[in-house]
C-alpha cells in the first residue's frame, strides 16, 4: 500500500494528489493507495481518500505502507522516519499556489543533504521514478533519526545521582 498525506496546511496540494491518482489510473504501480487530501480540491478517482483521518489511523497507515509520500511539513515526514520508513517528500511550492513561500523546498533539501534519510521530489516525473525504483533507492540509505529522550534521561539521572551522593 502507498499512503499519501498532505498535512493540514490550508492551501490545496492538488498537484501531488492528482499525480498519484493519475499514476494509479495508468497502472504505474499495483499498490492500493490511501490519500489524506486535506484542503485539496482535486478528488481522486482511482485511490481511496478522505480529507482527514484521525492521527491513530494515520499511524496505522504509515505502519502498513510500503511507501509513504508526504508534503514537506516536518511533522509529516518525521513520523514515518520514527517508524522506520524512508518517506518520499514532495515539498509544497509557491509557484503552484501550494504555500506562501518555498520554505518547505529549502528545508527538505537541507534535510536530505545533511541526513540523507528522506527522498525529496520536486516534480511529477521524478515522483514516478522514485515510486518505481523505491526499493533499490532506499536499499543504500541508512535510517538516521535520533531519539534524544534516552540520552537526556541518562544525563539527568547522572546529575541527580551526583547531587545526592
Amino acid at each position: 500500500m502507498i499512503f499519501v498525506t498532505v498535512g493540514t496546511h490550508e492551501q490545496p496540494f492538488n498537484r501531488l494528489i492528482e499525480a498519484v491518482d493519475k499514476m494509479k489510473a495508468e497502472n504505474v504501480f499495483s499498490d492500493d493507495v490511501i490519500i489524506q487530501a486535506g484542503y485539496s480540491t482535486y478528488e481522486p478517482k482511482f485511490c481511496e481518500w478522505k480529507k482527514w483521518y484521525p492521527y491513530d489511523k494515520m499511524l496505522e497507515f504509515v505502519n502498513q505502507a510500503r511507501i509513504v509520500i508526504t508534503h514537506g511539513g516536518p511533522s509529516s515526514f518525521i513520523m514515518p522516519l520514527q517508524i522506520g520508513k524512508i518517506p518520499i517528500v514532495v515539498p509544497r511550492q509557491k509557484q503552484y499556489g501550494e504555500h506562501v513561500n518555498d520554505h518547505q523546498l529549502e528545508f527538505c533539501k537541507a534535510v536530505e543533504e545533511r541526513l540523507g534519510n528522506i527522498l525529496v521530489v520536486e516534480d511529477e516525473e521524478k515522483l514516478k521514478n522514485r515510486i518505481i525504483n523505491y526499493e533499490s533507492v532506499i536499499g543504500s540509505i541508512t535510517l538516521s533519526i535520533g531519539n534524544h529522550n534516552q540520552c537526556f534521561n541518562q544525563q539527568f539521572e547522572k546529575i541527580i545521582n551526583e547531587l545526592f551522593l
